[in-house]
């Protein structure tokens, strides 16, 4: 990012913004190509694993019930947290107005296209919503990443229908969707090797597009701080505060049991690779059961991603805010309900929530092509969000492991 930025001013300075444009702008296109590319397999084929690895819970099943549950709650709960925050602190309005229109040229998008699709979200019917979700055709579905609701919806029948069949039936088709799930997830790992090339690619083009105007520094600066304070929120008042009401348990307590897992998934941001890790330090550290972190922790790993839902949320209505898109209750509850059901589909693997963030815009009509913008930050961010991921995990196995009567 750093480096994009420079040899962006280095460009102005020597008049080569015409290099700019024919020689580093395409890589950065084809950044944002492939995140897009990837984005319909990646929800698919993750949500009907995600669906299936939930077999356990026909053994455990009030357990698994509780577990789940309370996961889509508190998701539902950082997704609303980070809605307040960006629409509260708007870091939107910081971003040059004058400048909108030469972001969405040097991308390749058409702010006109989106603003039609906008007006027709705002002119369907209370149930039409509804209705969209499920769709006339797979094939065609599978080809408009504007219709990832409906290849949701498609995904998470085939899992529940697969859960319904039983484990002999589907035992064939398994280790199938386990093959094409390492597949897809390799692909996504080449993609973040090659987000280095792409983010100084956008960076520099975003640079001598704007002529080295510093003002959308501002708005980007005051996007980072939204996503921190929300993160931060979620992490050191929310999961705190309900622990201590629902089951005494001490906030100071909390916090410094969790610390020593919060920071190595910061290093790692990946809640994959942290949790034998969490697993471990949750037994040791916070007292929670061997029967509770074995199904929890790796339960938590497919459905429960609150800092990513969160991140989702701002970054999605920031993109509308520097786009001048006026937001619906009716798109709002979209977004809301979009990022709920993407935590699902997340896997816990650096970067792969970058992809899923893509998948979101275009749904509710605003340009995907607005992500160059904080793609070049994602990175540092993605190590924060990766922290509250485990704390939710760790919360939702406190709260799990000797169930208060009042809420369970």
């Amino acid at each position: 990012m750093l480096a994009g930025i420079a040899f962006g001013y280095l460009a102005i300075s020597l008049d080569m913004e015409n290099f700019v444009a024919n020689w580093i702008k395409p890589w950065g296109t084809i950044f944002i190509r492939l995140l897009k590319l990837i984005a319909i397999p990646l929800v698919f084929i993750s949500l009907i694993k995600g669906v299936v690895q939930m077999k356990d819970i026909s053994k455990l099943s009030g357990l698994g019930i509780k577990t789940i549950s309370i996961y889509i709650v508190t998701t539902l709960i950082a997704v609303v947290t980070g809605v307040g925050m960006v629409t509260l602190l708007n870091p939107g309005q910081y971003f040059p107005k004058d400048k909108t229109s030469e972001l969405l040229a040097s991308s390749g998008a058409d702010l006109s296209e989106s603003m039609q699709q906008v007006g027709k979200l705002k002119e369907t019917g209370p149930l039409d919503f509804v209705v969209n979700i499920i769709p006339e055709n797979l094939i065609t579905a599978g080809g408009d990443n504007t219709a990832m609701l409906q290849i949701i919806f498609v995904a998470l029948l085939i899992g529940i229908a697969m859960l319904a069949v039983g484990n002999k039936a589907t035992d064939i088709l398994k280790p199938v969707i386990e093959a094409i799930d390492l597949v897809i997830l390799k692909i996504v790992d080449f993609i973040m090797n090659f987000a280095p090339v792409g983010v100084f690619a956008l960076m520099a083009t975003t640079i001598a597009d704007f002529s080295g105007d510093t003002r959308m520094f501002n708005s980007l600066g005051m996007y980072a701080l939204t996503v921190l304070i929300t993160l931060l929120i979620i992490a050191l008042l929310i999961y705190p505060v309900l622990l201590r009401l629902i089951k005494k348990h001490g906030i100071a307590e909390f916090i410094r049991g969790v610390f020593p897992i919060q920071l190595m998934a910061f290093s790692t941001s990946s809640s994959s690779a942290t949790l034998p890790f969490t697993m471990e330090q949750a037994q040791l550290r916070m007292g929670v059961s061997e029967e509770t972190a074995c199904f929890v922790f790796p339960l938590r790993a497919t459905i429960n991603m609150d800092g990513t839902s969160a991140y989702q949320a701002v970054a999605i209505i920031f993109i509308a805010q520097i786009m001048n898109i006026d937001l619906t209750m009716a798109q709002m509850l979209s977004i809301i309900l979009l990022t709920v059901i993407a935590s699902i589909g997340t896997p816990g693997v650096p970067g792969a929530s970058s992809v899923m963030t893509g998948m979101v815009p275009t749904t509710v009509g605003i340009p995907v092509e607005g992500l160059m913008l904080i793609l070049g930050i994602d990175r540092l961010l993605d190590m924060f969000r990766t922290v509250v991921n485990v704390t939710g995990d760790v919360f939702v196995a406190k709260l799990i492991d000797q169930p208060a009567k009042t809420l369970l």
